[in-house]
């Protein structure tokens, strides 16, 4: 289906706008809803998104925690369990081919490598950072793990 086939049901699911300000006998015409004078009947009239009426809003009164750290790194995650479904032995795993793959879906700041699972394949592993559990187990089926 494509976007010029839609249509709604039969008998529903479309309803046709108002037409504000069009004569009085449309029964939306002269203030077209907006009833006589105030704020919400001036152009560019109400108020600002989060306003609560003067009463202190929800956004001051909870308290502030913690704090971004701008600096922080990103990385993509994958388990050695999921390498090792997805690769033949001898393979050269390198981010690129990691997202090719589907295992990841963007590369972030870089590739850690997870020790998740079973490995039973010799692999040439490229990625940013390793956590102990996987390179033991890499290095146990006689792979290589190299730090890009």
């Amino acid at each position: 289906m494509k976007l010029h086939e839609m249509s709604p049901n039969v008998g529903g699911g479309s309803k046709s706008t108002k037409r504000l300000g069009r004569g009085t006998g449309s029964g939306q015409g002269k203030t077209a809803g907006k009833g006589h004078k105030g704020q919400n009947a001036r152009s560019g009239g109400g108020v600002r998104p989060g306003f609560e009426g003067g009463q202190m809003p929800l956004y001051r009164r909870l308290p502030k925690r913690g704090f971004t750290n701008i600096f922080a790194k990103k990385y993509a995650i994958v388990n050695i369990g999921d390498i090792n479904e997805k690769f033949e032995a001898n393979t050269e795993v390198t981010p690129e081919l990691l997202v090719e793959s589907g295992l990841i879906n963007k590369l972030f700041d870089g590739v850690k490598v997870l020790g998740n699972g079973e490995l039973n394949k010799q692999l040439t592993i490229k990625a940013s950072k390793f956590s102990k559990s996987a390179t033991e187990k890499i290095e146990a089926n006689g792979g290589k793990v190299e730090v890009i």
